[in-house]
């Protein structure tokens, strides 16, 4: 077994690749700058992924969910984690989507204590500038910070869930492309 962990950030898979003996044996683990929507992985190669609240800022979120599908090999699963607006159900419901990227729901369950772990979060990042600033420079650190001025004050309607999707084993030729999704009335 192999962990490729995947992220946008240099700093956060210089910090993962420190942290790797800790966890991983050794030689079992890579990391590598990537986005959600190009992997760079091989095709039908993995056996799992799993994905926590990085869904949400792919710009292409479906073409997220077709590498997902791209990358796991017939029988993989998919975990994510994936935030919402409760007064916002915009986004199609997740079977569509799990069917659009060629990958079938198995599980969808809300994360009601999440808003508040979030919040706690948020606050200790807004409380302790300077110490985030230390280890991971201006850049990263005022990244955080925006993003807990920008997010907080709306986490009272957040809807938060863990999705579980599969990679089916045999697909038929109208599966084995994966749909085009629209937001209705679009």
């Amino acid at each position: 077994m192999h962990l490729v962990g995947i992220d946008i950030s240099p700093t956060a898979i210089t910090l993962a690749a420190q942290r790797t003996p800790a966890f991983v044996p050794p030689g079992q683990a890579s990391f590598r700058v990537a986005t959600i929507e190009a992997t760079g992985l091989p095709d039908a190669q993995a056996d799992g992924i799993v994905c926590i609240d990085a869904l949400g800022f792919a710009p292409d979120r479906m073409g997220a969910l077709r590498e997902m599908r791209r990358v796991l090999r017939p029988g993989g699963r998919a975990v994510l984690t994936s935030g919402g607006r409760h007064t916002n159900p915009a986004a199609p419901p997740w079977p569509r989507r799990a069917a659009a990227a060629g990958l079938e729901l198995e599980s969808e369950e809300e994360r009601p204590d999440e808003p508040t772990m979030w919040r706690r979060l948020y606050q200790l990042w807004t409380g302790h500038e300077a110490d985030l600033r230390r280890p991971l420079g201006d850049h990263q650190a005022e990244s955080m910070l925006t993003e807990a001025r920008t997010h907080a004050p709306a986490l009272g309607n957040r809807r938060s869930v863990t999705v579980t999707l599969w990679r089916p084993h045999v697909e038929d030729a109208a599966s084995s492309a994966p749909a085009r999704l629209s937001r209705p009335g679009g």
